[in-house]
């Protein structure tokens, strides 16, 4: 039987959601190991004037504990 922990981290990116959820899961995976998934909570962006200039993700990572 695994052992399974969730954390939850925020990120952002100038460029996409998918983007921000792949530098957040390359960050945790600094100190995280044995991440098995990601799930994104929630999504949002920054707008200046009529142009996206920030897209936001809150997602929560899934790791197996050894």
């Amino acid at each position: 039987m695994a052992i399974l922990k969730v954390i939850e981290v925020l990120s952002n990116s100038e460029t996409s959601w998918e983007d921000a959820t792949r530098k957040a899961v390359k960050e945790a995976s600094k100190t995280v190991k044995n991440i098995r998934s990601v799930y994104v909570k929630e999504q949002s962006a920054i707008v200046n004037g009529d142009n996206v200039t920030e897209f936001r993700v809150n997602i929560k990572i899934t790791f197996e504990v050894k």
